[in-house]
């Protein structure tokens, strides 16, 4: 806000300190939690070749410059997903990340240009185990906060009741009233004309550009994504294969994948994955995602071939991203992700 203070003023610190300490224990408990499970803390570089290959994710660009002055781009990471993976590959079997990641063209109360992301990955478990895990961390957040109840934009929900697990095709009818699965095909393509054609009958706009994907998100942000997580936390699962390009297809129906998102007082806090080990298959969405990435913002980034080679020996495996800043926001009751990190960003 023009004319505020800055952070580091005195007394705004003096405001902001006790949520900068829960912030503190509740990263020293999720240690600790992960140490008794025999996890391995693990820290990966944020200059990678391949930022992510997510049509809508926007990634921060540089360059390398060798000792005879040649160049070549890197880019600070999205996520430490790759390199995470990577390190499956090379025989590594229950390993966590809680460092920073980077995201351009995000700013606002719930985003942050550089933001904390906790990432873990089970070898040779479902996904379900991380939806236990998940439930764990929202009840040691609060005990560490010292809150019974998160709270966010007029919303509460109780961090130790068991999470509500909803599937996305039972939430689009259920806050849309539409067959979400009635425009996917067996094979994962989608009907884009059908799904449109529902979004209308909802009541809700349309473009004529729009994609599939654009009208799912629509229905997503405008219906679904508010009504979740209210009272207790929400496990959102089933996703379209279309909208999960790293998670393996389910095998009791090929029309959704092995992702689920964690969401608490209408917050999304975590996403997560039955991880593709098919590098073939990667490539495929990889590619797609790249040219829907051209389409719209008429750039695409290369994919890491290293990444690719390592999926072919990756074994089975699980894993979760979490935004640990929003998890503090809740635990501390912070209306803006700015009040949870102890030097943010400075605005332009």
């Amino acid at each position: 806000m023009t004319g505020a203070s800055p952070w580091w003023t005195p007394h705004i610190h003096a405001d902001r300190r006790p949520r900068l300490m829960a912030r503190n224990a509740i990263a020293n408990a999720l240690r600790s939690w992960f140490a008794t499970r025999d996890f391995v803390e693990v820290a990966t570089s944020a200059l990678q070749v391949s930022p992510g290959n997510e049509a809508h994710l926007a990634a921060f660009a540089t360059e390398a410059i060798g000792p005879d002055a040649s160049r070549r781009p890197l880019y600070l990471h999205t996520s430490p997903e790759f390199a995470c993976k990577k390190l499956l590959a090379a025989g590594e079997r229950r390993i966590f990340s809680l460092g920073a990641v980077y995201r351009n063209r995000e700013r606002g109360p719930l985003h942050h240009p550089e933001f904390t992301m906790l990432e873990w990955y089970r070898v040779g478990e479902t996904y379900r185990s991380l939806m236990a895990d998940c439930a764990e961390f929202l009840a040691l957040a609060a005990e560490k906060a010292g809150t019974k109840r998160f709270r966010f934009r007029g919303r509460e929900a109780d961090p130790f009741a068991e999470p509500e697990r909803l599937s996305v095709a039972e939430a689009f009818f259920a806050y849309a009233g539409i067959d979400l699965l009635a425009t996917v095909a067996a094979d994962g393509g989608t009907d884009r004309d059908a799904l449109h054609e529902a979004l209308v009958r909802a009541g809700l706009r349309t473009a004529p550009d729009d994609s599939w994907a654009d009208l799912f998100s629509r229905v997503m942000v405008e219906k679904v994504e508010p009504a979740l997580g209210q009272g207790r936390a929400t496990i959102l699962y089933g996703y379209p294969v279309s909208e999960a390009a790293l998670a393996r297809p389910s095998a009791a129906d090929p029309r959704v994948a092995e992702r689920f998102e964690l969401y608490c007082c209408g917050v999304e806090l975590a996403n997560a994955f039955g991880e593709l080990t098919d590098p073939a298959e990667q490539r495929r969405r990889f590619v797609a995602e790249m040219d829907e990435k051209e389409r719209i913002y008429g750039e695409r980034y290369p994919l890491d071939e290293d990444f690719l080679a390592a999926l072919a020996i990756m074994p089975q495996a699980s894993g979760s991203a979490l935004g640990f800043d929003r998890l503090v926001m809740l635990a501390t009751g912070a209306q803006k992700i700015e009040d949870v990190i102890w030097a943010p960003v400075a605005m332009p």
